[in-house]
């Protein structure tokens, strides 16, 4: 397959995928209207890739030079959105949604920033910035700690499917192959993460620093 049209296949892919899982967020922790889901659902599905091409000097970004992306985006928040008491009762939905999203993204954009002349650290960098920043984005409109910054192996995930496409296209295997064992491989490690409860290591006492431990507060300003 016509590398471009790779990348393009896992990028729209991606980007429904997180659209139905920022519009799922949308309808399951907050009140939010029709236009709320598709907003959230949008910013969710193209905010990473924007980031990643303004790094790149890929401008104008593909959010806004491709009506593919916006339609993706906005189809897959729209259709969430009507059939959100049916996808409610699938338990896990939100997170399948997610995990998929982190790795058609982690792919699709370690493979766009070698694509541009990124070295091989750059890539993998911007696989994981392709993969997360919309999800930051859309926690911070919903005022949440972004997930990156405490669930389980969700950057993680991202990072390890990144790393794959980079090492195989240093190693000449490039393609559909060895990118779909990528997407595989960080779905299967987010998933495993959350049914396993597993995560990198924390700070040694930090339930104790969030809690104050047992320093005493200082004087009131």
């Amino acid at each position: 397959m016509n590398p471009e049209l790779l990348n393009l296949s896992f990028d729209l892919a991606g980007t429904v995928a997180f659209a139905v899982y920022g519009a799922l967020s949308a309808i399951r922790y907050t009140r939010l209207d029709l236009v709320g889901v598709l907003v959230l659902g949008t910013v969710t599905a193209i905010g990473g890739g924007a980031m990643r091409d303004a790094i790149l000097g890929a401008t104008p970004v593909n959010a806004v030079a491709d009506w593919r992306y916006p339609v993706a985006a906005l189809a897959g928040a729209f259709v969430t959105f009507l059939a959100a008491k049916l996808l409610d009762r699938i338990e896990n939905t939100i997170v399948v949604f997610d995990a998929l999203g982190l790795g058609f993204f982690a792919v699709s954009g370690a493979s766009k920033a070698l694509d541009y002349g990124a070295t091989s650290v750059g890539a993998v960098f911007l696989g994981v910035l392709t993969a997360v920043g919309g999800g930051v984005v859309r926690d911070v409109l919903i005022r949440r700690v972004p997930s990156v910054l405490y669930a389980d192996l969700y950057a993680t995930s991202a990072l390890v499917g990144a790393l794959i496409v980079v090492v195989g296209v240093k190693l000449g295997w490039a393609g559909v192959v060895p990118s779909t064992i990528a997407v595989l491989v960080a779905v299967a490690i987010r998933l495993a993460a959350l049914r396993w409860n597993l995560s990198a290591p924390g700070v040694p006492g930090g339930s104790r620093f969030a809690q104050g431990g047992d320093d005493k507060p200082g004087p009131s300003a």
